[in-house]
């Protein structure tokens, strides 16, 4: 399948100026689809918008946005009113600011897009830009109408290709204290972190995306499938839940220790590790 362009514009960077266009890097087009069915006679059911109070059904040209104040007052906001509060895109992505990546908390990063450009010649100037990001190891800031939505974008140099990302902004993002304020702090024993750094020691490797599955979208065409062949699905497998243990025996027994014992609390990361165990090669 052929990708399509999510959007088209120019990439400009004072004078110099290239043609460009941004491909979703994410889809969710080959999830498994599931409609909502009228069981009796295996129809599409449609929705209908129904008025709150009458109970009776609202006709599109009817239908208008709206806001309810804290005095419970509707604005009604006409579609065109809508539309004249977004600011015309000009399609352009001027690049104005730069920035290390790594000043970038994760928490504002959006959604990916790969930027490519959209005409051949475009492609040396592209080539130029993400040299030149890789080689001063920084992301470039842009603002720009996408998607009739006022958007930040971050571009930055992966691989061998740019990618920009749409950033969520600092009035979306919640503070970290409001979902840890009621976490104490507490200070763990040096055997609980040898354990741990133990178990971690053992387990390194890399990331591999293809690894990593959406379990539920696969058990789902399974399910689908069984159906379409007449056949009784199948269970899934339940993860079995184990009984409620101190943190420091499972750890213990995360690396075959016996509860009873009681290493060294003088071992560290250079200490010999237990006998039985064997480090895996990350």
């Amino acid at each position: 399948m052929v990708a399509r362009a999510s959007w088209k514009g120019i990439l400009a960077i004072g004078e110099l100026t290239c043609p460009v266009a941004l491909y979703a890097a994410v889809s969710a087009s080959e999830r498994v689809t599931l409609h909502l069915i009228n069981r009796r006679t295996g129809n599409r059911v449609h929705r209908h918008y129904i008025d709150s109070k009458d109970g009776t059904e609202v006709d599109r040209d009817d239908q208008v946005r709206g806001y309810e104040t804290q005095d419970g007052e509707i604005i009604l906001l006409e579609p065109g009113e809508v539309a004249a509060a977004v600011p015309d895109s000009d399609r352009r992505l001027a690049l104005s600011a730069f920035v290390r990546c790594s000043e970038v908390d994760d928490v504002y990063l959006d959604r990916p897009y790969y930027l490519c450009p959209a005409e051949p010649a475009a492609g040396e100037t592209l080539a130029l830009i993400h040299d030149s990001l890789a080689r001063q190891k920084v992301a470039a800031l842009t603002t720009t109408v996408l998607f009739r939505r006022v958007r930040t974008l971050l571009i930055r140099a992966h691989d061998d290709r740019l990618i920009a990302t749409t950033l969520n902004f600092d009035d979306e993002v919640r503070p970290a204290q409001d979902a840890f304020r009621d976490i104490p702090g507490r200070r763990l024993p040096r055997e609980m972190l040898d354990l741990a750094t133990h178990i971690i020691e053992t387990k390194k490797g890399h990331f591999t995306p293809a690894d990593y599955t959406d379990r539920y979208e696969a058990l789902l065409a399974d399910l689908v499938r069984a159906k379409l062949a007449g056949k009784k699905p199948r269970p899934a497998r339940r993860l079995a839940a184990g009984g409620v243990v101190s943190l420091l025996d499972a750890l213990r027994e995360s690396v075959g220790m016996p509860e009873s014992a009681t290493p060294s609390p003088h071992r560290g990361k250079n200490s010999p590790r237990p006998s039985h165990t064997r480090r895996r090669a990350g």
